[in-house]
């Protein structure tokens, strides 16, 4: 063999008393210096000596440096090197590894931008402003030696290459290169993995993310940037530098945002959004930003789940981005949503989830942040779809979560008020998911996804529209948020009443109750539906001040028109005739 050495190796574990977990070799295992035959058929392996970082296929990258290389490490290997580095510790919740990210306990879109590489067809395709904030490449350029120059003083590394998409149509392959093993662990859940040394033989990426977490941007008012933070993204050099943070989303959202850019071009449909599968082959959406109960409404017993938060719809049906889940774990038990719970379980990792002495996770402890994170990979979810792919959706629902205590817990949509609803996406921030975010707040996300949009929201609007039309989907709005008034008066609906609300849906029995119009926004609005109290159903019903009900409707009204405004104008599909009215 060359000087670059491969291993493989597995590992057993073995528990400190009653509370933390640690990890340990089986007595079989070689050490990580010894070279296994069986590494020609694992992408589990490791680059050592001066050709480390050639062989694991970074060199290119300008990262020269490194003397050993982790790439594609097994769950067991990863939770070594975890443990070996002192990165987190092992809870007693069966081994699931704990981390915590610091500061940074969710994304920090005030700090991502994209390189501006003028004349170019991202230049020319890109939605600038203050989602997709320009930088110059100059800039990017320097930004990105520094984190290169990073990794060449570094003794080790680790890179994961994997795929982004389960279409082979349209698949991305893609390569991160970590300083800490817990970020592989991270993407190894997160991304779709691949099961032999053969799946990544050749491997060109379509994509790089170089993650120097540790570094920090000191020259950054010198850029024009607007932190020492930054996620920096060059289109057409496929590479993206991750600065001064921590936090594990980072990772997945850059490559979504990626996935946006890239498959509308395709004429493939990208969406924020879950989906499962039922036993007859009907397959549903659930668009929503966090918080919202994507990931938690997808997660049904009865169904099989495609994936709790990206997808694409292309000629052939829906299919899964990522080859994980990412849930949020406040107020998490297993009575209210047990397959999530359950599939917190070795191989599992939290992050920023309160522990207590004796290693047990605290999912209703909040000390430290709202955002407190599980990623696991889609099959410590049973009922998971195993091809991640599904047909074409019978049932496309928007999921908001109203923080004026306005909206029905459910309403029917006709073509044009799915349309109005997806690109205004009204939502409310929910605390803990962006920095500085401790409260609701109500806002506008179009496609219920803007922070992830990389070009014009009315081109996604577009693609939809031409899908839905095309497959006869039946469309609905579902409000997960406030009912009897808004955020500190009224109670957060429950979910209870929510999947009662989704399983009228999807079982088709909300085609057999009674509809009445809202008078304001216009959408249907059932009397009556099983499981959910009528003044629930009804939301005026639930306010003590009925005038109150009137007056903040109203409020919320006229946020939407003033919101819509933007989507119209020449060259537009103008849908403004299907949001809330007005009596003037």
């Amino acid at each position: 063999m060359s000087a670059a050495m491969k291993t493989t190796m597995g590992l057993g574990r073995a528990r400190l008393g009653a509370g933390l977990t640690k990890y340990r070799p089986s007595a079989s295992v070689r050490s990580l210096s010894a070279v296994t035959d069986s590494a020609s058929e694992s992408p589990s392996c490791v680059y050592s000596g001066p050709d480390a970082t050639k062989q694991a296929g970074i060199d290119g990258l300008g990262i020269t440096n490194i003397g050993t290389i982790y790439k594609n490490q097994t769950y067991e290997e990863l939770a070594e090197h975890e443990e070996r580095n002192n990165e987190g510790v092992f809870s007693s919740h069966d081994g699931c590894f704990a981390v915590d990210t610091g500061v940074f306990t969710g994304r920090s879109p005030s700090d991502k931008w994209i390189v501006k590489n003028e004349g170019s067809e991202s230049d020319k395709n890109l939605w600038w402003g203050k989602v997709n904030q320009p930088m110059k490449p100059e800039v990017f350029d320097e930004l990105f030696e520094k984190a290169v120059n990073h990794f060449n003083t570094l003794d080790k590394a680790y890179v994961f290459d994997g795929f982004c998409g389960a279409s082979l149509a349209s698949q991305k392959k893609v390569r991160f290169v970590h300083e800490l093993a817990w970020q592989q662990h991270f993407v190894t859940n997160m991304f779709i993995r691949p099961e032999t040394a053969a799946d990544i033989a050749d491997f060109d990426p379509d994509f790089t993310i170089i993650n120097a977490c540790s570094q920090v941007n000191e020259k950054w008012e010198e850029h024009g940037l607007n932190s020492e933070v930054a996620v920096a993204v060059n289109i057409e050099k496929k590479v993206a530098v991750i600065l001064g943070t921590w936090y594990g989303g980072e990772n997945k959202k850059g490559i979504f945002s990626l996935m946006n850019y890239w498959l509308p071009l395709e004429g493939i449909m990208p969406m924020h959004c879950s989906a499962n599968i039922g036993k007859d082959g009907d397959t549903a959406l659930f668009f929503g930003l966090s918080g919202t109960g994507k990931t938690t409404l997808s997660a049904d017993p009865d169904r099989n789940l495609i994936g709790d938060d990206e997808h694409g719809w292309d000629d052939d049906g829906t299919f899964n981005f990522e080859g994980g889940c990412y849930a949020k774990t406040i107020n998490l038990s297993e009575e209210t949503e047990p397959d999530i719970y359950r599939a917190i379980k070795r191989d599992a990792m939290l992050e920023n989830v309160h522990l207590d002495a004796d290693g047990t996770p605290d999912y209703f402890n909040v000390e430290k942040t709202q955002n407190g994170r599980v990623s696991y990979p889609i099959h410590h979810i049973p009922n998971h779809e195993p091809s991640s792919t599904g047909s074409h959706p019978q049932n496309v629902i928007f999921l908001t979560c109203d923080a004026f205590g306005v909206l029905p817990p459910v309403s029917k949509l006709n073509s044009g008020q799915a349309m109005y609803q997806f690109l205004s996406g009204y939502t409310a921030k929910v605390a803990g998911t962006e920095r500085g975010v401790t409260e609701p707040e109500a806002t506008f996300s179009a496609c219920f996804g803007a922070a992830f949009l990389t070009i014009h929201p009315t081109r996604y609007a577009d693609l939809l529209s031409k899908k839905l039309e095309e497959h006869g989907s039946d469309a609905y709005l579902v409000n997960t948020g406030w009912s009897g008034g808004g955020v500190g008066v009224g109670e957060r609906m429950s979910i209870g009443a929510t999947r009662a609300c989704i399983s009228a849906i999807l079982d088709g029995s909300i085609k057999d109750v009674e509809f009445e119009q809202d008078p304001v926004f216009g959408f249907d609005v059932p009397k009556s539906l099983p499981g959910v109290p009528d003044n629930v159903v009804q939301p005026r019903m639930a306010w003590e001040d009925k005038d109150s009900y009137d007056a903040q409707r109203n409020k919320l009204a006229e946020m939407f028109q003033k919101n819509y405004e933007k989507f119209t104008g020449p060259g537009v599909t103008d849908y403004t005739a299907f949001g809330p009215q007005l009596k003037k």
